[in-house]
């Protein structure tokens, strides 16, 4: 992503209902795993490290971004166990990893997945989302620096050498409506990622929250069907 992205991240992350519904659905997903405690866990890809903390009440967190203003904020701002130092080389060294809404920034994604596989534990889990649908591609995928989108098809494709646990589409109740904004933007070639990110009205943030964070109860029972965004769950 370019910095201007980040920025705006930065600033709207801590009330906008998008990633604070997702934090939650993520810390939802990760306690179904029914880890040990204490674990080894690196946010690979933490942009502005609107995750990190939530993975901080597993065990220790790595943290590892290449933005230098998104990894300039991460330490000024996140306040728990943390490393800032290069990747951690060593084979077999963490037990859990997420990867939120990264793989899609990067071309050769396999490459980087068995990478991650090298540096996870016998029997480590990964945790990877993307954004779903490639016909959903627009504007504001250019301007976040995604390659693609995903379909579960796609993104089974990428996975080599994993058993997977689960997967499911999510962010499904909101799908409707943020389709059809897409899809109009993308005839109309509007670019209207700068209104998407920014915080809506209270009403309206608190209601997206709302609707998007039930998604958080109903993911415990079953996999959703068609959604914004995919999630994955594979074991090394």
């Amino acid at each position: 992503m370019n910095n201007e992205t980040f920025l705006r991240q930065i600033a709207h992350q801590k009330k906008h209902w998008w990633f604070q519904a997702r934090k939650k659905i993520i810390f939802k997903i990760i306690k179904e795993i029914k880890l040990k405690k204490n674990l080894k866990i690196l946010d690979f890809g933490a942009g502005s490290g609107v995750n990190t903390d939530i993975l901080s009440k597993f065990g220790k967190v790595d943290i590892f971004e290449k933005n230098k203003i998104a990894l300039n904020y991460l330490k000024n701002n996140i306040k728990i166990n943390k490393s800032f130092s290069k990747l951690k080389m060593k084979k077999n060294h963490y037990d859990f990893i997420l990867v939120a809404d990264v793989i899609e920034h990067i071309k050769r994604p396999k490459s980087t997945l068995l990478f991650l596989k090298k540096i996870l534990k016998k029997n480590g889990y990964i945790l990877i989302t993307v954004p779903a649908y490639q016909f959903l591609f627009s504007k504001k995928d250019e301007k976040l620096g995604h390659f693609r989108r995903y379909d579960k098809k796609s993104l089974l494709n990428e996975i080599i050498n994993f058993k997977v646990v689960k997967v499911s589409y999510f962010n499904t109740l909101l799908y409707p409506l943020i389709a059809t904004i897409t899809l109009w933007n993308k005839f109309f070639k509007i670019d209207y990622i700068k209104d998407v990110e920014k915080t809506p009205n209270l009403f309206l943030n608190n209601l997206f929250y709302i609707i998007f964070s039930i998604e958080s109860f109903l993911l415990k029972f079953f996999n959703l069907p068609f959604g914004v965004s995919i999630y994955i769950i594979i074991k090394k």
